[in-house]
C-alpha cells in the first residue's frame, strides 16, 4: 500500500513538471523570421509642388529611398548622379511636378538666360498671340496646356441677290494646337478654375503662324476647347491643308456644312 502511494505521488509530480514546462514554453515569444531586405536606391523627387515655368532650386528637391525594382531608368539616382541637385538648380519646369514625384530631365529645360516662353518651346515651334474674349475663348475655361481648334469666321457677299445679307462663313484653320499661356491669372468662376483673358498664346509651327497672322486680318477668331481624350487622335489636319492649291475645306453657312476650294 505504501509503494502504491509512492508511485501515485511520483506520477503526480512528473505530470506537474510537464505542465510547468509547457506553460513556460507558451510564454516565450514566437521566433520571428527576418524579412528579406529588398534592394533600394535613392531617387531625386520634388520636395514640394513645382509649378509650370517655375525655376527649380536645390530646396525644391530631396533624395528619397525607392525599391530598386520600381525605380524607372528615367529617374535620377544618387549613385549615378550624386551632384544632381546642384546640376539641376536653375532649370525651368516645362510641366508641373507634385510633391514626391520623381524629377525627370525631359520635364526640365535650362533657361540659359532666355525668357520662360523661349525656354519651354520645343525645337522648331513658335509662340504667337492673338486676341480673344469670353465669347471666343470657351467662356474662360481654356487653360495653359489645353488643346484647341482655331475657327475663323468672316462675312462674304451673297452672290444670289444684290440686296441679300452677307453670308457668314466659318472654318477650322488650325486644329489640335497647344495653349501656352493666357494673359490673366486663373480665377474662381462658379466653383471652377477659369482664366478670363484678352490674349492667348499658342504653340504653332512656322507655317501655322503664317496662317493665323493672315486669318487675323480677314475675320474673327474663336477657340474651340478639345477634350483631353482627343489630343492624340489621328486626324486629317485642316491646318496642314490650308494654303495648298486646290484643297477642299469644310465651310459652314447658316449651320449647313458644304465644301469649297481654297487657292494658294
Amino acid at each position: 500500500m505504501k509503494n502504491a502511494r509512492i508511485v501515485v505521488l511520483t506520477i503526480a509530480i512528473g505530470a506537474g513538471g510537464v505542465a510547468a514546462y509547457l506553460a513556460s514554453m507558451s510564454d516565450r515569444p514566437a521566433a520571428v523570421t527576418p524579412a528579406a531586405q529588398l534592394p533600394t536606391v535613392d531617387v531625386l523627387v520634388a520636395k514640394s509642388d513645382i509649378g509650370l515655368g517655375q525655376t527649380v532650386t536645390p530646396e525644391d528637391m530631396i533624395w528619397q529611398t525607392w525599391p530598386a525594382a520600381t525605380a524607372s531608368n528615367t529617374f535620377i539616382r544618387r549613385n549615378e548622379r550624386p551632384e544632381a541637385t546642384t546640376q539641376i538648380a536653375g532649370s525651368i519646369a516645362r510641366a508641373p511636378f507634385i510633391a514626391g514625384e520623381p524629377i525627370r530631365d525631359p520635364k526640365l529645360v535650362k533657361g540659359n538666360g532666355s525668357g520662360f516662353m523661349a525656354a519651354i518651346l520645343p525645337t522648331g515651334m513658335r509662340a504667337i498671340s492673338t486676341e480673344i474674349s469670353p465669347e471666343t475663348g470657351a467662356g474662360g475655361f481654356i487653360l495653359p496646356n489645353d488643346r484647341v481648334d482655331v475657327i475663323l469666321s468672316k462675312h462674304e457677299k451673297n452672290a444670289g441677290t444684290s440686296n441679300a445679307p452677307d453670308i457668314v462663313v466659318s472654318e477650322i484653320i488650325l486644329s489640335n494646337v497647344r495653349v501656352l499661356a493666357i494673359d490673366q491669372a486663373p480665377k474662381e468662376k462658379d466653383g471652377q478654375n477659369a482664366v478670363v483673358g484678352k490674349t492667348v498664346t499658342l504653340e504653332l509651327r512656322p507655317e501655322q503662324a503664317e496662317t493665323l497672322a493672315r486669318a487675323r486680318q480677314t475675320g474673327t477668331l474663336a477657340l474651340a476647347l478639345r477634350s483631353i481624350a482627343d489630343i492624340n487622335m489621328v486626324e486629317n489636319r485642316i491646318d496642314d491643308q490650308t494654303g495648298k492649291r486646290g484643297e477642299t475645306v469644310s465651310v459652314i453657312r447658316y449651320g449647313i456644312p458644304s465644301s469649297t476650294m481654297t487657292q494658294k
